[in-house]
């Protein structure tokens, strides 16, 4: 049997509940709907530390963060008995894998790495990141293109909207739908999927920027949602929805502390518009896709690296364990081998990626994943359940998640903190069973023991239990976000400052 074209398809902070075709009646998603027809749902799809750099990393290596010992946005050291570099600690990047497997591989879009320009293994790599790096953006591929074809844009310090205290405040994009970052990857992803003059078959990686803030969608997709039509957000009490210190702490940090319920559906309607944006440029990949002879064989996986609370339990941004921040849209299709149109409830994980690229190509690595493939054809025992890891084992801010089909539990170093949740009969995770199901709650802190023991997560036990500490409630803070390759890096002492230096010819940034 040939082995079929891949293609990975990933969004940033996309929720798992915002694709019209799996029941979200306020939003508009033809093409995700596409997918949802052509293949395979999975509705526990999780990201077991949702935050960018760390789900990234687990998706290119296909091992959990206690082997990337990417826990954050940050890379923690490895410990001791570890090899130091990636790599070499966890094998080959998925990229470099498949090359050396006979594909044609290319990667375009954001990469998010440390590095910023670390090799990631691509025959062909066409960058195009969130924020640019010091002294400048000739680095970026879609930075350097929007500058050299239409430099009239280039005055613009951050053309994908405004961040710091802006980043969710609702936003328009300072440039037309063609010339937006996913609208450039998209074309940059129809050129290789349409090459033609390499027999071999092709491996993508088409990482979109969309929907993470600042929500700043072009016309006319700031504008498709009113706001008034807006779903509610999903609100428990204060007092338990803030049990991870994490979600106060982000919620002032990136100053969302300033959004009421009003604003918050306003914000909405913009995120809206953004996944409708990219669900608009998906169309050309996919039309792309079918043009090609014998389509039905192309696999295509759509994912994203976490999503975003929203608003929900009074908090916004990821890097938790509710249901909007770590479960994910996970769609696998595969017409000539999988059975279209069904909905699939096993537990996946972003590590699973890595097996399902290479038991298609004919030479299944599963690393820290499970072979979904074989699963989907039943030649393969699902997950009984799931970890997921936040912030380095051992320090205060460390956390587990224990996810089975039917339950969740949540654990704090912080203050030994604790939330479970039955899955099925609280969906919105509104009511902590922690003191009427003592017994679920000893067996799922058992396992998280279980899986803390692991030479990376060692450090998150003490003895036989997990390590706790006394609750310390963070020092609030904000994040400044700014164009840093112009030289910006805050707000001025005064406000007059701002005008220093400022060429007023070009008009442009600090010289």
């Amino acid at each position: 049997m040939s082995r079929p074209d891949i293609l990975f398809i990933m969004t940033d902070q996309q929720r798992f509940d915002t694709i019209a075709a799996l029941g979200n009646s306020h939003i508009y998603t033809p093409n995700l709907d596409r997918l949802v027809r052509r293949g395979v749902t999975f509705s526990n799809a999780y990201a077991t530390c949702p935050v960018c750099v760390a789900a990234r990393y687990t998706i290119r290596t296909g091992c959990e963060p206690p082997t990337t010992r990417v826990f954050s946005n940050a890379k923690a050291d490895p410990v001791a008995g570890q090899a130091k570099e990636m790599e070499a600690r966890c094998g080959p990047y998925l990229a470099r894998v498949m090359s050396r497997l006979g594909y044609r591989t290319f990667g375009i879009g954001k990469f998010h790495t440390y590095p910023w320009d670390e090799d990631v293994g691509y025959q062909t790599l066409w960058r195009s990141e969130e924020t640019y790096h010091p002294p400048a953006r000739e680095g970026d591929d879609y930075g350097s293109w929007l500058a050299r074809e239409h430099p009239e844009f280039d005055f613009l310090e951050q053309q994908m909207g405004e961040r710091s205290e802006m980043y969710y405040i609702p936003q328009r994009s300072p440039l037309p739908a063609e010339l937006g970052a996913e609208w450039w990857v998209a074309d940059r992803a129809v050129e290789e999927i349409s090459k033609s003059d390499d027999s071999r078959p092709f491996f993508g990686f088409v990482s979109l920027m969309g929907p993470h803030p600042p929500l700043a969608p072009p016309i006319p997709f700031n504008r498709m949602y009113n706001p008034d039509r807006m779903p509610d957000l999903v609100l428990g009490n204060v007092e338990e929805d803030h049990q991870d210190e994490e979600i106060p702490y982000m919620r002032h940090a990136i100053w969302a502390d300033a959004i009421n319920p009003e604003l918050a559906k306003i914000v909405k309607a913009r995120y809206y518009g953004e996944i409708t944006y990219l669900d608009h440029c998906l169309e050309r990949i996919l039309d792309a896709i079918e043009a090609r002879p014998n389509s039905e064989k192309v696999l295509i996986c759509f994912f994203s690296d976490h999503g975003d609370l929203l608003g929900d339990h009074h908090g916004w941004q990821k890097q938790n364990f509710f249901e909007a921040s770590c479960r994910v849209p996970f769609l696998l299709s595969w017409p000539a081998t999988l059975r279209a149109g069904t909905v699939r409830n096993e537990l996946i994980s972003l590590a699973d990626l890595f097996g399902i690229a290479t038991q298609a190509a004919g030479a299944c690595e599963l690393r820290e994943g499970v072979d979904v493939l074989k699963t989907l054809q039943g030649e393969s025992a699902p997950r009984e359940y799931l970890i997921g890891t936040v912030e380095v084992p051992g320090s205060q801010d460390f956390k587990v998640m224990v996810v089975t089909d039917e339950w969740k539990y949540i654990f704090m170093a912080n203050g030994a903190r604790e939330q479970l949740f039955n899955r099925k009969r609280d969906p919105n995770e509104l009511l902590n069973c922690i003191s009427s199901s003592s017994g679920i709650r000893n067996d799922f802190n058992a396992l998280a023991v279980k899986a803390c023991r692991t030479p990376g997560a060692m450090d998150a036990l003490d003895g036989d239990k997990l390590r706790v500490f006394p609750f310390r409630k963070r020092k609030p803070t904000r994040i400044y976000q700014f164009d840093r390759s112009r030289g910006v890096l805050g707000f001025p002492e005064k406000p007059e400052d701002a005008l220093k230096d400022f060429d007023w010819a070009t008009p442009k940034r600090v010289k």
